[in-house]
């Protein structure tokens, strides 16, 4: 932080305090940043919006330190049907009790219950301060990063660096006059959110597509259920919201005496994506930047991942690295956003289909797919595009993570051997670094760990789900190094190339002067 003529100029201000908001402001506070969030509403929206999150998503909530705080307040799903009007199944998505990164590949969740976790955790950080009703009605660009006017007061914010966190309608996106390209994909909906008060057998994932009347139907957790119906029109909304109206449409499903009505809320899927996500000193993230179909239930897990790849970054370029380093948030990014976007606009072509003739012929058609492949899908998302990474196999790829054992502690990876910038040597063989790459290494502040087969040595961990020890066996690699974001940086096939992948961190995130001191080095 720095002053400026007697005022306060802060690292990172956060425009925006819904979940992606909350999570950047978290990231920025724990690495030690002093942050403010700028929320224009005065309290929380306290209203369910997105419903699904992945175990990518839950292993960054448990770096957080909020894992354990969340886990009975959802539900693991462990599959996703896809089913037309007679009920027969079309498509049939499978998700691990335990997947690649350690935890369920698919939580429910009800979104107020996570934003309370959220706001407790950001809320407890003494560099953070949070300015709730605060609207932002303009940004400046300053020598000493941005200043923001606020509605209704007289002084600026002042701040290193901007985040805009502040969803699809982003007045930050606008005042920059970043334009979006439209996929074309654009639906209207109806959303009804009901909260359980008895038992039930309602479905927890399924599409309903019916070319009558589209339907999704969504757990909310252990509490709550969302039936979505897609609409002929935003004008059919005064209508259909009517409460005996959206009960006739769930009869089939729910009754009143098992539920209650809590909300209903129209809203239009949407495919767009910013064009720039990066302008100066002030970043795009989350709706702001990219908006997508809600049918792979990826929307709030993409803006977590936008925090987790610039907070890494954003900390390095406010402790001296270049800010070039930013340059790589969008590239790396982007190609995952549009890929993500494009298979949930086939999917919503899927289930949006309202021709009756073309319906008989999509069911056909995926029946006989679906008794082809013998088995339910798997999602598959692409790695990182273009960035801080480099070129040998499983760069860019998001690293496995397992249960390990060190020093009689057993947990997951980052639970008992922390976060951070990671370089795991394969010492099942007896090999290890020298004594240089190891100094290397903690220069750089990059914790080393060897996997060897002795247990309770200080020298090396135990792989106790074999997680690590595979991953080793099947990529033929020598050691790997991942980033913070659970990312990999870079593997070694020998043990001489992990000098030059320390260089590859060391370009990017090494201070490019001294550290800046109270209002000094702040390039304009």
């Amino acid at each position: 932080m720095s002053e400026r003529k007697g005022t306060h100029v802060y690292d990172v201000a956060v425009i925006g305090y819904g979940p992606v908001g909350m999570v950047t402001a978290a990231l920025l506070g724990q690495a030690g940043h002093d942050v403010v969030v700028l929320e224009r509403y005065p309290t929380l929206y306290n209203l369910p919006r997105a419903a699904i999150f992945d175990d990518e998503t839950m292993r960054t909530f448990d770096r957080l330190g909020i894992s354990t705080a969340l886990l009975p307040t959802l539900h693991v799903q462990r599959n996703y049907e896809w089913r037309n009007s007679a009920g027969e199944l079309l498509i049939e998505h499978d998700f691990a009790a335990v997947g690649g990164q350690g935890w369920a590949e698919w939580y429910m969740m009800y979104q107020p219950y996570l934003e309370d976790t959220l706001d407790g955790l950001v809320r407890g950080l003494g560099n953070v301060e949070i300015r709730m009703d605060a609207r932002v009605t303009g940004l400046q660009n300053t020598h000493h990063g941005v200043d923001i006017q606020v509605e209704g007061s007289d002084q600026v914010v002042s701040a290193r660096y901007v985040v805009a966190c502040d969803g699809g309608n982003s007045f930050t996106r606008g005042w920059l006059g970043v334009g979006q390209e439209d996929y074309g994909f654009s639906e209207p909906w109806m959303v009804c959110d009901f909260r359980l008060t008895g038992p039930s057998d309602v479905p927890k994932a399924r599409q309903v597509c019916d070319p009558e009347q589209p339907i999704s139907i969504i757990s909310l957790g252990p509490e709550h259920h969302r039936f979505s119906f897609m609409l002929d029109s935003e004008d059919a909304f005064p209508v259909e919201r009517e409460p005996d109206r959206v009960w006739a449409r769930v009869a089939a499903y729910l009754d009143r005496g098992q539920a209650e009505l809590i909300r209903v809320a129209t809203y239009t899927f949407r495919s767009l994506v910013a064009k720039r996500w990066r302008s100066g000193r002030i970043l795009l993230a989350g709706d702001a930047a990219h908006q997508m179909p809600p049918f792979l239930g990826q929307g709030m897990c993409s803006g977590i991942r936008d925090a987790q790849n610039f907070a890494f970054k954003l900390d390095a370029v406010l402790r001296g690295a270049d800010d070039a380093l930013l340059d790589t948030y969008q590239s790396e990014r982007e190609p995952h956003v549009r890929a993500i976007i494009a298979k949930g606009i086939e999917l919503g072509r899927v289930q949006t289909m309202r021709d009756p003739v073309a319906a008989a012929e999509r069911d056909a058609r995926l029946i006989a797919q679906r008794g082809a492949n013998g088995r339910p899908d798997k999602m598959r998302f692409p790695g990182l595009g273009p960035g801080l990474h480099d070129a040998s196999p499983q760069a860019g790829h998001l690293m496995p993570h397992g249960r390990v054992e060190s020093d009689g502690t057993e947990g997951l990876f980052d639970e008992v051997l922390g976060r951070g910038f990671v370089l795991l040597v394969d010492g099942r063989e007896g090999a290890s670094l020298a004594p240089a790459t190891t100094e290397l290494a903690a220069g750089l502040g990059v914790a080393v760990h060897h996997l060897t087969d002795r247990r309770l040595t200080t020298e090396g961990l135990t792989d106790v789900g074999g997680v690590y020890g595979r991953w080793f066996d099947e990529t033929g690699r020598a050691a790997v190094l991942w980033r913070p974001d659970f990312y990999v940086l870079g593997t070694a096939g020998v043990l001489s190339d992990i000098p030059a992948l320390l260089t590859t961190l060391a370009t990017a995130v090494e201070p490019v002067q001294a550290p800046a001191t109270v209002g000094e080095g702040i390039r304009p």
